[in-house]
């Protein structure tokens, strides 16, 4: 390892795309630490702290939502404008041929940052509302005036972010917006250390034992089911063209036990975090009937058990969902056939599309079932240890594990480009 950093080291070019690429992670904790004014911050920490839900979103705004800090949507506003579009991809023929080309797709992505500025807003009023009619008074002051410079402050730091994580995303070093979630968890994990030194007990031993080996557990399945993978062999004939002979090559076709990533639980969270915020928008109501339904809505949800069914649900059914959007196995055959490959056994054309569909369905079975028990995995040891550590829990393991290995794997791939220069 220590050669391989040091091999790192040495490219100039490489050296200066990671050093970029901490000073854009620096400069992003950096204003995840700014708060913005007229909140109490003591009682905003006790309401989070007491809350499953906004805990979870808390992680994904890298513990600026917990410091009402002036990033603290993090990128949340611009994944949900990129899931709107993905959907509509689904629906609409004309953004389904932009998604095809390059041109196209940089148009798709302007519309999505276009996008984000509303959601921003919607999204910032509404946790704006929700803080406003929690127990114990935590915005101060709020006329119109604070009102809107907390808007435009709050969607003013979500585009930075969003710049922030294009600029990542250019040095091909990773995903930006995956990075920036993951320094955000990262960042979280000396502050639970700390916490778990001070409030040390000797009777919570054997609970941190049971902690430590699930997560070594689960690090390990999450690299195994995210590098595990179905080699389809695929077979092309020989062609003459002119005086020279193509084809005659057996190669495979790779398929993803995870093919979606960690979209499914990014979907999830988005749709199961959207009833509780637009409820406890309702319960500034007058309405008897209309308060009455806001307050069960908020209960069923503060339920563990029903959160917890609902969420394990939601993230199998998006895995097959988002799989279905970026494996087209038709369009797969049909490239196949016109290249001249086949996969032994297996007509062309229909009967191929139909082999890729009903594989593709049963490797998806294991990847779904992982990728819903790893989320639902911070509720199961609450309740076996009675111990709760958002640090560990599934999700987060499985974002900062896939987003290393990425990593790894564009600087490997940037470090092999060069040495097949030098030849």
């Amino acid at each position: 390892m220590l050669e391989k950093l040091t091999q790192i080291w040495k490219l100039k070019e490489l050296r200066n795309k990671i050093l970029f690429v901490l000073a854009m992670l620096l400069v992003f904790r950096f204003t995840a630490h700014i708060p913005i004014p007229g909140v109490n911050l003591e009682n905003l920490k006790d309401f989070f702290s007491s809350n499953q839900i906004l805990g979870l979103m808390n992680i994904f705004s890298g513990g600026g939502m917990q410091n009402f800090s002036i990033v603290m949507m993090g990128v949340a506003p611009y994944i949900t404008a990129s899931i709107i579009f993905q959907l509509l991809a689904m629906i609409i023929p004309k953004l389904e041929e932009w998604m095809k080309e390059p041109a196209g797709r940089q148009k798709v992505n302007l519309y999505t940052r276009i996008a984000t500025v509303p959601l921003s807003i919607l999204q910032a009023y509404s946790m704006i509302s929700l803080l406003r009619n929690s127990p114990k008074p935590i915005i101060e002051n709020l006329d119109w005036f604070n009102l809107s410079a907390m808007l435009i402050t709050i969607t003013a730091g979500t585009m930075l972010l969003m710049w922030i994580g294009e600029l990542i995303t250019e040095k091909k070093i990773g995903n930006g917006i995956s990075l920036l979630i993951f320094a955000g968890i990262v960042a979280r994990v000396p502050q639970a250390i700390s916490e778990v030194v001070l409030n040390f007990n000797q009777q919570q031993v054997t609970n941190f034992v049971i902690f430590g080996i699930i997560a070594l557990i689960t690090i390990i399945g999450v690299v195994i089911i995210t590098e595990g993978q179905r080699n389809i062999p695929v077979s092309y004939a020989k062609r003459v063209r002119g005086m020279k002979m193509y084809g005659g090559m057996n190669t495979h076709l790779p398929i993803r036990v995870n093919t979606a990533g960690v979209i499914p639980i990014i979907f999830a969270i988005s749709i199961i975090l959207f009833p509780p915020m637009i409820a406890q928008f309702l319960m500034r109501v007058q309405n008897a009937i209309v308060h009455n339904v806001a307050q069960t809505i908020i209960n069923v949800f503060n339920n563990q058990l029903f959160y917890g069914i609902l969420y394990f649900i939601l993230v199998f059914g998006f895995t097959y969902f988002y799989t279905a959007v970026i494996f087209h196995p038709y369009q797969i055959a049909e490239n196949l056939q016109k290249n001249g490959g086949f996969i032994p056994g297996i007509r062309p054309g229909t009967h191929t599309a139909q082999y890729l569909q009903n594989t593709i369905s049963r490797i998806t079975l294991t990847g779904a079932l992982f990728l819903g028990i790893i989320s639902v995995l911070p509720l199961l040891m609450q309740n076996a240890t009675g111990m709760q550590s958002m640090v560990i829990g599934g999700t987060s393991l499985l974002i900062v594990v896939s987003v290393v290995i990425e990593m790894i794997k564009q600087v490997e791939a940037q470090m092999t480009m060069r040495d097949y220069e030098g030849f």
